[in-house]
């Protein structure tokens, strides 16, 4: 591509903060510590999580810099930055979460293959940029469509990037047609990440979003559209990214068996402690966040400082002012919400978050009977333990 290209070494990675907790060096892979998260609803780019399949690419000219649309249309088409501009400018609050969010302690259970995330590979940012179903009507794709007047029920991102997993091809995937080209499901080239140009870490100059599903359908670094008959054969949409059963292992899984995972489950994980901590007794504020994919709003959030034998409900909030309401207008629909609840702790004891999401969608009690090989979508409840230090007292 023109203006873009895909280093074939890690010599030229963009500088990054150093109190990332760095899960893979090459590719870099890194979240924030967990407490960063609760600091504010909007996260900050410098603590927003890393998660790349190879080097990351290098604009040279922005001027020549362009997205080729094809596949099932009449008139394939050249978009450059200053067409992407003249479209309408959305901003969408919206939430990513890497799938394999939590899996370190999906692994604790039965081991399991991928990058060891903690509880931090997901981030809620205000997103810039077109409509993804107003730049398919330039090619004369109505929106609401579910079928291409040529016969395309798919839309397939293509990187420019160069993963390992596609023998130094690129990334790719796809979303139906009816979601690309419904404006009120909200997918969009993004060219914006919290008010500010994207940075190269997370796709400058043009990445999709797509809201309320898994981080690996948001394709950064965005080369190409193709509008197509069938789902995208890449890699990550069909020989990973898929939710197994836990009777399924290595030596017998059939990849075919499961569609790609596209929305996420209802989650909430707690971000004010760490997996095991050391307090002296008295009252504490219990923080974190919880999301639910789909765009549906979070109902409830339940916190319990006795391992799960009684709970209470804690208060969740977005916007600094504005009273969360699940289903309001006035709520950013694809956002997380952050909650907190006050606690007395006079004891050692488990602190335990669940959430509940307006569907009525509730995160299962155990991890082992959400196990998978691939260790994606813990969303079971989550745990905390506090020792309490009487000396000195």
């Amino acid at each position: 591509m023109p203006g873009l290209r895909a280093p074939s070494d890690y010599s030229q990675e963009p500088p990054r903060h150093p109190a990332l907790l760095v899960n893979s060096k090459e590719p870099y892979n890194a979240e924030p510590h967990r407490s960063a998260l609760v600091s504010s609803y909007v996260t900050p780019v410098e603590f927003f999580y890393k998660r790349n399949h190879g080097p990351i690419p290098i604009i040279d000219d922005i001027n020549k810099f362009s997205v080729s649309i094809t596949g099932l249309i009449e008139n394939p088409k050249e978009l450059y930055m200053k067409d992407i501009l003249k479209l309408p400018k959305y901003a969408v609050t919206a939430t990513l979460q890497c799938a394999g969010n939590r899996r370190t302690a999906m692994s604790k259970t039965r081991k399991v293959r991928g990058v060891g995330w903690d509880i931090a590979a997901i981030g809620n940012a205000v997103w810039g940029g077109a409509k993804l179903a107003d730049v398919l009507e330039l090619i004369g794709i109505p929106k609401l469509s579910h079928i291409s007047p040529c016969g395309g029920k798919h839309v397939e991102f293509v990187s420019i990037d160069k993963c390992k997993e596609e023998n130094g091809g690129p990334y790719k995937a796809s979303i139906p047609l009816s979601q690309a080209t419904n404006p009120e499901a909200d997918v969009l080239l993004a060219y914006e990440m919290n008010g500010e140009t994207l940075n190269r870490d997370h796709g400058y100059p043009l990445r999709v979003i797509v809201p309320g599903v898994i981080g690996a359908r948001s394709v950064k670094w965005l080369d190409s559209i193709n509008i197509i008959a069938e789902e995208c054969q890449g890699f990550f949409m069909q020989k990973d990214y898929k939710m197994f059963p836990p009777s399924v292992n290595w030596d017998n899984i059939d990849w075919s068996m499961r569609r790609p995972q596209m929305d996420f489950p209802v989650q909430s994980a707690i971000c004010s402690l760490d997996d095991v901590n050391n307090l002296k007794p008295g009252k504490i504020t219990i923080k974190g966040y919880a999301v639910s994919g789909g765009g549906r709003g979070i109902e409830r959030v339940d916190v319990s400082i006795d391992g799960g034998k009684t709970w209470v409900e804690a208060s969740k909030y977005q916007k600094t002012g504005v009273p969360y309401i699940s289903d309001n207008e006035s709520s950013d629909k694809w956002g997380w919400v952050l909650f907190a609840a006050e606690a007395d702790i006079p004891e050692s004891t488990e602190i335990v978050a669940k959430a509940v999401d307006i569907g009525g969608n509730v995160q299962p009690e155990n991890v082992e009977v959400i196990w998978n090989l691939r260790g994606i979508l813990n969303t079971s409840w989550h745990r905390v333990r506090v020792q309490i230090d009487c000396s000195n007292m």
